[in-house]
């Protein structure tokens, strides 16, 4: 509609739900409505079996929505090395499904999107294969430095609902002199709210925090990265009556941890068993972009995941490459279950960053039929051999 992000879609939980989708470009498109429980034909996968909405075209699409919480939408379609499709480009928006009950324990809400633009394919690994580079950022729809602020008063709770829409990269925020209080991930609340310093996301991944305004000044909310945070990823927080120079202070290096927002214990193997899912890289050679496997093979010949409906399985990601893989499961919510060794139970998510030469185990239950997408979410590895399909028996 103009602009990037797309609008903020407010929806309500459990209400049907009819978009319209115009394609105004010269090539097919889809939209994926990321983390709802909604049916295959209108996910917005391709290799699920919904429809393309075609050039110069429109397609309806109409679900219920839900679970409530924080989603997005954005384009699903493979980009391969063409830097101007898919998740590369500005077709995506948060989606937010209202609860039926609203707590609302803020005094105001921001929604920050996360994003890179203009990307070229360059070799700044060690083995010389290709990956993307960004030369300018933003949130939301400006660099920093640009636009509006946030504007805030002093002693208001402000709900920052954060979205990592890059196609490829994990980025890591802080607003200095305040504390973010992370009440949930991907949508879903969290166990044990805890108060942190730094937000750590891998691309597809949204972090609701509050934040206490008790520090009256001109801020930078921005990446901790000081080289990507100068070519714009940042917006200024400016309280009211107050003017000057937006300030930066570094902020501690501590590790970003998923299980310190769940409780610390055992579950039991679910009835469906594990499921050992091995991630590997393949190079392809200087100045090619690498291919990945899933337990030996890439997509398209990738083995299915093969599931009974309303059986729970568990999910063992066995990453031994020297990439963390933000990996997206649709259709589905699963609850994190050991993470780098580390047992814990009560985080619910739909993306989840695996670190290099690092497991992790999730479970999920097979409650929603339909040919269903498992996939890395960095655009580069999706598109060269980084997916695989659930399939429901029978």
């Amino acid at each position: 509609n103009g602009s990037a992000p797309g609008p903020v879609l407010r929806l309500r939980d459990g209400e049907p739900v009819t978009v319209d989708v115009f394609n105004e470009t010269k090539v097919p498109e889809l939209v994926h409505w990321h983390g709802l429980f909604v049916p295959s034909e209108v996910d917005g996968s391709e290799e699920e079996g919904t429809p393309t909405v075609p050039p110069g075209g429109v397609r309806r699409y109409s679900f219920v929505p839900r679970p409530a919480g924080t989603r997005w939408y954005h384009s699903h379609v493979h980009a391969g090395r063409d830097m101007k499709r898919a998740t590369y480009t500005g077709q995506f928006g948060f989606l937010y499904v209202e609860p039926k009950e609203e707590p609302g324990q803020y005094d105001a809400e921001v929604f920050l999107a996360l994003h890179g633009w203009d990307p070229y394919l360059s070799t700044q690994g060690g083995d010389g294969s290709l990956d993307a580079v960004y030369p300018i950022y933003s949130m939301n729809s400006h660099a920093l430095g640009s636009g509006d602020p946030v504007r805030v008063k002093e002693g208001q709770k402000v709900l920052f609902r954060i979205l990592n829409a890059s196609a490829t990269q994990q980025h890591r925020i802080a607003l200095p002199g305040h504390k973010f209080k992370v009440v949930s991930l991907d949508g879903n609340v969290v166990p044990l709210p805890r108060e942190v310093d730094v937000i750590e996301m891998g691309p597809a991944e949204r972090v609701d925090a509050l934040v206490t305004m008790n520090q009256p000044g001109v801020w930078i909310l921005g990446e901790a990265d000081d080289q990507v945070r100068n070519a714009g990823l940042g917006i200024v927080v400016e309280y009211a009556n107050r003017s000057g120079a937006p300030r930066w202070a570094a902020p501690p290096n501590t590790p970003w941890d998923y299980t310190m927002f769940g409780r610390d214990a055992e579950t039991p193997e679910p009835a469906g068993g594990v499921v050992p899912l091995v991630f590997r890289k393949k190079f392809a050679g200087t100045r090619w972009v690498d291919h990945w496997t899933i337990n030996g093979k890439s997509f398209p010949k990738t083995d299915p995941i093969r599931v009974r409906a309303n059986y729970r399985y568990r999910l063992r990601f066995d990453n031994q490459s020297d990439e963390a893989h933000p990996v997206h499961l649709h259709r589905h919510t699963f609850e994190i279950t050991r993470f780098a060794g580390k047992a814990t139970v009560g985080v619910m998510k739909d993306v989840i960053v695996v670190p290099a030469k690092k497991q992790v185990e999730v479970d999920f239950t097979a409650d929603n039929p339909g040919p269903t997408l498992f996939h890395c979410h960095q655009q580069l590895h999706m598109d060269y051999g980084f997916m695989a399909m659930v399939q429901y028996a029978g």
